[in-house]
This record gives C-alpha cells, sequence and structure tokens, in this order.
C-alpha cells in the first residue's frame, strides 16, 4: 500500500496489502490442493485424476464445464479435495489464464497448485494475483481469505511480481476517493515510488508554476484551495535511450464553469488514472532496470469551481509559447498536458508516451475495455498492438487523422483546444496533445478508461491502470536487450 499524508481517521487503521493471493516457490514444502481444468462436455482425460467419489460428486450434482464454471471438490478427510475450473469454448491461451482470476474469489482459502501447468502460465500467476485484489482502506468487509498457489514450472517470480506490484499501485491510486487523494497526495505517492528505486524527485507547486513557465497547469488548477503541481521523476543512465511519460493527474474535475452534471461527476476520482498508469508503469520499469534514461512527468490539479476559474473564451498561453482559446472548461486534461508535453519535449526523447483519462468519445468508439492509442510509427503500432493481445491488456490503433487538426483553429489565438464538432473528439484531442510534441522521434498517445464498470476475471470492478502490462512488455522487448 501506499504511504500518503492522513487524512481522516481510516488512515490511523495499520496498512496490509491489498492482495489476498499469494504465489508459493516452487520449492515451497506446504501441502497444496489440486486445480484442474475441463473443456466442454469433459469428465473424461481432462479429469482422469479424479477419485472415482470426486467424478460421481460431479455427476450427482450436474456440474457442467461452462466457461467459468467452478466444482469445489470433496476430499477422503472432509476438507476440500481439488478444484475443477470449467473452460467452456475457450481456445486461446491468454483468455484461458485469464479466467483463472476468477477462482481467486471463489474457492475456499488454502494452497493450490496446477495440476496440468496452463499454457500461459506466468499471465495466469498475474491473474490469480489481481483476481485476489481488494481496496480495502476504509472497510474490512471482504475479510482475510488467503489463497495461495505454487508457482507454475517456468515462471519467473520477480517478473510477475513487479507487474503485479505495479497494478495494485495503480488501483490504490485510481480507487482512493478525492478527500484522500488530492496533488499533494499523488505527488507524496510519486516521491515514495523515487525512493524505493533511487530515482530524483521534483515539484513545482502553486504560483511558482508561473514562475517556471507552465501556465496552463496553473490556470486549470488555480480555483482549488489545493494548489496544482507538476511532478517530475527522472532515472536511470543518460547515455541510455531516453523515454518520457506524461500522465494526466486531475485528481477530481467537476468540469469547472462548464460544470458537469451529477451523474457524470460521480467517478471523477478516476480522471488521474493516466497519472496512476504512468507511475505503475514507471514502478515496473525501473524494477526491472531497463535500460532507458526515464523521465516522468505528471501534471496534477483539481478542477474546481470559484471566483478564480479559468472561463471558456479565455486565451492563454502555453509552456510552447502557443496561445490557447478555452473552448470549454471540462476539457481541462489537455491543457495541463499541454505543458508537460511541452516540457519533455525539450530533453528530444526517442519515445514520449502520454496517457489519459481524456474522451468520452473514446468509449463511444470503443467502449469501455478498449482504449485507443494514437502513433504514427507503424512498426511500433504493430508491436504494440501484439503484445496487447499477448498480455490481454487491450489496446486498439486509431489515427492522428491530419485533416481534421484544421477543427482547431481559433480566429484569435493560435489554437482552441476543441472543436466544434460533436465528431471525432478523442482524435483531434490527440491532434491537439501532438502540437506539443515537436523533438520526440516518436510519440504514443493513449486514451484510456480507467475503470473496470463490472467485475471481471481477474478485473474486479473499480481502478485499473489500463494499458500499463501491454506497454511493459513491448519497452521490454525494444530496450530490454541492449547493452547497459
Amino acid at each position: 500500500m501506499l504511504k500518503m499524508k492522513a487524512m481522516n481517521k481510516h488512515d490511523s487503521k495499520k496498512r496490509k496489502s491489498n492482495l489476498m493471493n499469494v504465489l508459493l516457490s516452487k520449492s515451497s514444502k506446504v501441502k497444496t490442493i489440486p486445480i484442474f481444468f475441463a473443456a466442454p462436455g469433459s469428465l473424461g482425460k481432462d479429469l482422469e485424476a479424479l477419485t472415482k467419489q470426486q467424478r460421481a460428486w460431479l455427476q450427482d450434482t450436474g456440474w457442467k464445464s461452462d466457461k467459468g464454471s467452478i466444482s469445489i471438490l470433496p476430499g477422503t478427510d472432509g476438507l476440500v479435495g481439488g478444484v475443477v475450473l470449467g473452460l467452456g469454448g475457450i481456445r486461446d491461451k491468454a483468455e484461458m489464464a485469464l479466467l483463472i482470476g476468477q477462482l481467486a474469489r471463489s474457492i475456499p482459502a488454502g494452497a493450490y497448485h496446477f495440476h496440468e501447468d496452463p499454457p500461459d502460465a506466468e499471465l495466469s500467476a498475474i491473474s490469480w494475483l489481481m483476481g485476489g485484489y481488494y481496496y480495502d482502506r476504509y472497510s474490512d468487509r471482504h475479510g482475510r481469505l488467503v489463497r495461495h498457489l505454487r508457482l507454475p514450472e517456468g515462471v519467473d517470480k520477480d517478473n510477475v511480481m513487479r507487474i503485479v506490484n505495479g497494478m495494485v499501485l495503480g488501483r490504490d491510486l485510481i480507487n482512493t476517493p478525492p478527500n484522500d487523494l488530492g496533488p499533494a497526495e499523488l505527488s507524496a505517492a510519486a516521491q515514495h515510488i523515487a525512493d524505493q528505486h533511487g530515482a530524483e524527485f521534483k515539484e513545482i507547486v502553486g504560483d511558482d508554476l508561473l514562475r517556471e513557465n507552465y501556465p496552463l497547469i496553473h490556470a486549470v488548477g488555480r480555483a482549488s484551495d489545493r494548489p496544482p503541481r507538476l511532478i517530475e521523476l527522472r532515472w536511470g543512465e543518460s547515455h541510455h535511450p531516453k523515454v518520457t511519460l506524461v500522465g494526466k493527474g486531475i485528481t477530481f474535475d467537476t468540469g469547472g464553469l462548464n460544470l458537469k452534471p451529477g451523474n457524470s461527476m460521480a467517478l471523477m476520482k478516476k480522471d488521474m488514472g493516466g497519472a496512476a498508469t504512468v507511475l505503475a508503469l514507471a514502478m515496473m520499469i525501473m524494477s526491472a532496470d531497463l535500460p532507458v534514461c526515464l523521465h516522468v512527468l505528471v501534471p496534477t490539479a483539481d478542477n474546481n469551481v470559484g471566483r478564480d476559474a479559468f472561463r471558456p473564451s479565455d486565451v492563454i498561453a502555453s509552456r510552447q509559447g502557443m496561445s490557447v482559446e478555452i473552448g470549454n472548461t471540462d476539457a481541462e486534461g489537455r491543457l495541463v498536458l499541454a505543458d508537460a508535453l511541452a516540457k519533455g519535449d525539450e530533453d528530444e526523447p526517442e519515445l514520449m508516451i502520454c496517457i489519459a483519462t481524456l474522451t468520452g468519445a473514446a468509449r463511444v468508439a470503443l467502449g469501455v475495455e478498449v482504449p485507443p492509442f494514437y502513433v504514427d510509427n507503424d512498426d511500433i503500432a504493430q508491436a504494440l498492438y501484439q503484445v496487447s493481445l499477448e498480455t490481454r491488456d487491450p489496446l486498439w490503433r486509431m489515427p492522428f487523422w491530419k485533416p481534421y487538426d484544421a477543427q482547431l483553429a481559433s480566429k484569435i489565438a493560435d489554437v482552441n483546444h476543441i472543436t466544434d464538432s460533436g465528431f471525432g473528439g478523442s482524435i483531434t484531442a490527440g491532434l491537439f496533445l501532438k502540437r506539443f510534441v515537436t523533438k520526440a522521434t516518436d510519440f504514443i498517445f493513449l486514451d484510456i478508461y480507467g475503470w473496470v464498470p463490472q467485475d471481471r476475471p481477474g478485473k474486479p470492478r473499480g481502478g485499473e491502470p489500463q494499458s500499463a502490462r501491454a506497454l511493459f512488455e513491448f519497452l521490454k522487448n525494444r530496450y530490454g536487450k541492449r547493452q547497459a
């Protein structure tokens, strides 16, 4: 769990890991219970290792091997003798692995092993752990049922744990309500990560943003009594390839003077999901000691209503020098990102990645499970799409469609940050951001949702740092084999 400033009575509670499940080493002497897999309609060879009594149990209870169906098998001593997981018609290895996350909350406490190693053993271990995640900062109602899993053969436990720890960090940050996670607390979490991994930490707070030339970040956050800030981490050797991560950190978005209706405001604690994902990814990168020169930038603010709130039709200078006409104060995320992207671009990185919960248009186009990503480099696009399939952290490429850029024209400023059109909103948001990246060799923008609306195997309802696992695998493939 994160070390964050105490804000209310709940913070005095002794904090525990939010992972209810644990991995046992292959050499552990703990006695474990077997987990079996069954294909459709199969009580044959898939379950040959079952006792006669256990097979009779399945038949007498009418159990079917439908996708995700679970049967708890009796043992001869009156305890649990095994677990059977139905695979339904699944043939895809990664989908089978994710289904294992369904066991994480559905079987009795105890220690288990796979009777036969699943096709994607590493993803199965990740799913086992992530399926057992609970956010229990404010309530202990979930209890502390712990389910141990003996590590499958061929799995790198260190790699599994660095991925899972990063994902838990991201989930915890997104799930924390805004009264306990403002810009200062997000900054404290980033500093804790920096301290853990020997990274350099810096922040610019409040009116210092104006003195340091971050006028857009300041404008968005100035109406709040919790000052805006720019969080910055640097890690790695300067001679390694420069990789810059930029994440949107709006810790609560009222919409500003273009106030959101109540039903649209209910989930706005997740509007810092881009920042949470960037910090989760940075944690994975540093833990793996990838040979990159890492630069992390998180512009963070509350977008509040107040006497000092910025207004529709204001014209505000940006760090880059471009003047920006404000079309709608509820499109604040791209404003804070613009200044942060301009800062990151000054280092001329080999790769710049921007992650944000930016537009509803992305959800209309692709739904909540598949975030779009934008990049001009076809090789990067193909590689990132491929690892998103392998990791089951799905992404879909969308275009930086240049003809739409004209829709951002302003009659009195260099650019308007939104368009008058009701169409292509995620694309035009990406095009706006791209204007502030002129020196980076390649730029990737991801428009994530950052939330799981309903429980799914390995993905409990709540915050989700979408794209973090796929991007980590992509960066490992791209940089992990280079000489340090």
